[in-house]
């Protein structure tokens, strides 16, 4: 049924359930996955270029690198889980990678790490669930 499943990821805990159901849902249907990071570094946007504002770009790149890792590190199963980083916005990234690789489903975690976002359905999974052509599935 599935055959490439976006499993977005921040590091959160929603975001490490979300990556345990996604490598189950693809090693029974033989998906592989497409692990995304999106480094968000929009508000840096009209600072004028530096070494701070590089050094930032550069934490923020290492930051998506450990948590594609540490998504990598959680299959035991042996799926495909092919890692994708992406700078922008989160809920566009996602959705434009789902429209670039043709996915079939979007396994999401409901909220990030942002603290505010715990009290309601995420920001970007709900901007997802509203606007992907896919299938979204959101785990809590």
């Amino acid at each position: 049924m599935y055959k490439k499943i976006l499993v977005p990821t921040d590091g959160s805990e929603f975001a490490k359930k979300a990556q345990l159901h996604a490598i189950f849902l693809a090693k029974v249907t033989g998906a592989e996955i497409i692990a995304l990071s999106v480094s968000e570094n929009n508000f840096i946007n009209g600072i004028s270029l530096n070494d701070e504002v590089e050094q930032l770009n550069e934490i923020l790149k290492d930051r998506c690198e450990k948590d594609l890792k540490q998504f990598e590190d959680m299959n035991e199963e042996d799926v495909k889980i092919t890692p994708v980083i992406k700078e922008g916005s989160p809920a566009k990234s996602i959705l434009d990678v789902a429209s670039e690789e043709d996915v079939d489903l979007i396994v999401i975690g409901s909220s990030g790490k942002s603290g505010f976002d715990r009290f309601i359905l995420g920001s970007v999974s709900e901007k997802v669930v509203h606007t992907a052509k896919c299938p979204v599935l959101i785990v809590h």
